[in-house]
């Protein structure tokens, strides 16, 4: 997800978001241990989606 598209979208539909990215993050990371990513990228593109939205989360909560 882009930022501009986290800017753009209403508190609700980015903590939906949100909690879906952290269960795919998990449901990665359980995969990943067991056999090996084809593409290992994944775990670190996801984990950078669920930072960004967070931070916009907290900015949003401070403002």
């Amino acid at each position: 997800m882009k930022q501009s598209e986290i800017k753009e979208a209403s508190t609700a539909e980015l903590q939906e978001k949100l909690s879906d990215n952290r269960k795919a993050f998990s449901d990665l990371k359980m995969a990943h241990a067991i056999t090996p990513l084809e593409n290992p990228i994944q775990l670190k593109a996801q984990r950078r989606a669920i930072a960004r939205i967070a931070t916009e989360l907290t900015k949003r909560e401070v403002q």
